[in-house]
């Protein structure tokens, strides 16, 4: 083979090689909060939170799976993948059963780059009476 066209043969490899690692896709998360604090709740009476988000990525993000840090905390999110530069939620319901501080996290995966994402809700149950 002539060293002309191995030159050739050469670049043209490497540019799709380029292009390959230029056009791949990723999902991205930009939160507008990944840590809320919700003050004083009343024991007994569930506290509901949401945290949403924009896809920044430029491929689909879908969440796989939620998870609360106890059974205290049950969890909700959007289900269907959510198209770049649109908003999804995850949703975290805190039961409030015992007073006192609380700091319970929701772990959020996903198809985003740097994923697992861990979500925080922060608040104190003080007493009905």
């Amino acid at each position: 083979m002539e060293m002309k066209n191995l030159i050739v043969i050469s670049g043209l490899v490497l540019a799709a090689l380029t292009m390959s690692f230029t056009f791949s896709t990723k999902a991205a998360f930009s939160w507008e909060k990944t840590d809320l604090f919700a003050g004083e709740i009343p024991q007994g009476v569930p506290h509901e939170v949401t945290f949403t988000f924009t896809n920044t990525g430029d491929a689909p993000l879908v969440i796989t799976r939620t998870q609360g840090s106890c059974g205290c905390t049950a969890t909700a999110f959007t289900e269907e993948a959510i198209a770049p530069g649109d908003q999804g939620w995850v949703r975290a319901t805190y039961n409030a059963a015992k007073v006192g501080a609380f700091n319970k996290t929701v772990t959020v995966y996903s198809n985003a780059e740097g994923e697992p994402t861990v979500l925080r809700l922060r608040g104190e149950v003080v007493s009905q009476e």
